[in-house]
């Protein structure tokens, strides 16, 4: 029998897949890697890490969605979204703040430890490369 749990963890996923999918797509498509790249020494992070980062928001957001290895990708981006929680932190609180404040990145590390918690749920995807690696869950 399937409880709200399993459609809470199935909705979050996909939020956030979703959330981490756009951000990183608009890395690539809008700012462009190069552009990222300033951005991130700009703001004092190796160049490199924009190419880490970006992987990860897309990598990550199409796994979240999938429901693979959820609770270790969840644990993974949640130091992206501290790094951007940094990043907007001088702007203050409100995320409307001219250069966007940090009320959303910080909201977005809760709802990324909440799935953590949660896991995939029932509705995932199910390989049986990941039953091996992935111990069952409720």
């Amino acid at each position: 029998m399937n409880s709200n749990v399993d459609y809470a963890a199935l909705v979050l996923r996909l939020g956030l897949g979703t959330m981490f999918i756009a951000h990183g797509l608009l890395k690539v498509m809008v700012f462009t890697l190069p552009g990222t790249v300033g951005f991130f020494e700009s703001q004092g992070f190796p160049g490199f890490t924009a190419y880490l980062v970006t992987a990860a928001e897309i990598g990550g957001g199409a796994l979240l969605i999938a429901g693979i290895g959820t609770r270790a990708v969840a644990v993974a981006l949640i130091p992206v979204l501290l790094g951007a929680t940094y990043v907007h932190w001088s702007a203050g609180w409100l995320f409307s703040n001219e250069n966007g404040g940090w009320e959303y990145p910080a909201f977005l590390v809760v709802a990324t430890v909440v799935q953590a918690l949660l896991g995939p749920g029932r509705f995932r995807i199910k390989l049986p490369v990941a039953r091996r690696l992935q111990p069952a869950e409720a």
